[in-house]
């Protein structure tokens, strides 16, 4: 009998049947191609899968106590376990124990008794089938993570972008964007999307590097004209922005347009007041702020953290959203945390970048 050609690659099979004449004909239908293990119940088999992880299941349906069906369930109701292949062996008639057997995620069936070359050539198959979808997946993986770390760059590039000639900003655009991330949180946004804005939230100015270098660097106070002018960089942003269509940039972008507009409609560049402020920008405002009272400056001392507190809430139904403002206090001790935790970096003189706003790190 030719020996199946797996790519040179030895797979792993697994056995399951409680009949020893059974095993021995699968050993030997097998073991010349193959490593084997066999286990004579569904206990001992689901023990041998999560020990080794096989790279396919040879099972048997008619066993004591588990049968076959109950061991498939619980081998795809596992994360680890759940893509091995499943080909049922058994005497049973087709029909109704075949259509459940496929439910429950079996791959294929072979009768008994076994014929020697359909059995090679089903294992084959499927361990084939298996070994490409794998291939596919690690391919796929790698793509995304070549994909997310181009993101982070770009996101890094344009947060830096948007303060290139403002030398005194340090880590602020991080720590507002953790700020923005446990108060969307708090204020009942899912940990996906709050991810989401602590990533969209460092470019909220990335339309400054529209603005002149004499109205950014103006060492006085900025006339009328300057200050529409100034004004601007929010569109600016959002037309930045708003070139890339995916979830991240375009929330990116709406910050960009509506983080300076006001809980009273006092602000810029809109005008738009209340709820009609989209939710991220009202948080970001918040988050921004904050972080912006908090830092020494070249023109003002930093605040202390009671006095910034105490401002968000003055400001609250005027400048900020009043429930945002209230979702902000009650984590107040989170936020000093991460403030002190983004001020060691600093200290340190680490270069940060959005990679560190991550799950991993916040």
């Amino acid at each position: 009998m030719k020996v199946p050609n797996d790519a040179e690659h030895v797979f792993n099979i697994l056995v399951v049947d409680d009949e020893p004449a059974n095993i021995d004909i699968l050993l030997g239908i097998l073991s010349p191609f193959y490593n084997v293990k066999v286990a004579p119940s569904g206990p001992i088999a689901l023990k041998i899968a999560k020990q080794h992880t096989p790279d396919l299941i040879l099972l048997d349906i008619m066993m004591p106590d588990m049968d076959g069906f109950e061991v498939c369930e619980r081998l795809k109701s596992d994360e680890v376990l759940s893509q091995i292949p499943v080909i049922f062996v058994t005497a049973l008639t087709q029909g109704e124990s075949e259509e459940k057997g496929f439910k429950l995620g079996a791959v294929d069936y072979i009768t008994k008794p076994v014929s020697p070359s359909i059995a090679l050539m089903r294992v084959k198959t499927h361990l084939s089938l298996a070994h490409q979808m794998r291939t596919t997946e690690n391919l796929v993986a790698k793509r995304t993570e070549e994909l997310s770390k181009s993101q982070q760059s770009a996101i890094t590039m344009l947060a830096a972008a948007g303060h290139y000639n403002d030398t005194d900003t340090g880590h602020h655009i991080w720590r507002m964007a953790a700020y923005s991330k446990c108060l969307a949180m708090a204020s009942g946004w899912s940990y996906d999307d709050a991810c989401l804005l602590a990533q969209a939230a460092p470019m909220h100015d990335t339309g400054k590097i529209g603005i002149p270098d004499s109205i950014l660097k103006a060492p006085r106070r900025l006339t009328n004209s300057e200050m529409e002018i100034m004004q601007s960089h929010a569109q600016i942003g959002h037309k930045i922005l708003s070139r890339c269509d995916t979830p991240l940039f375009n929330l990116a972008a709406e910050i960009a347009l509506c983080h300076h507009e006001k809980w009273n409609g006092a602000g810029y560049p809109q005008g738009l007041a209340g709820e009609n402020i989209p939710e991220s920008a009202r948080i970001v405002a918040i988050a921004d702020v904050f972080d912006a009272l908090t830092m020494k400056r070249p023109y003002k001392k930093a605040w202390d953290d009671g006095e910034a507190f105490d401002y968000l809430l003055q400001g609250a139904g005027k400048h900020f959203d009043p429930r945002l403002v209230d979702c902000f206090l009650s984590i107040k001790d989170e936020i000093i945390e991460t403030k002190h935790y983004w001020n060691e970096l600093e200290a340190e003189g680490k270069v940060v970048s959005v990679s560190d706003l991550l799950p991993k790190n916040l």
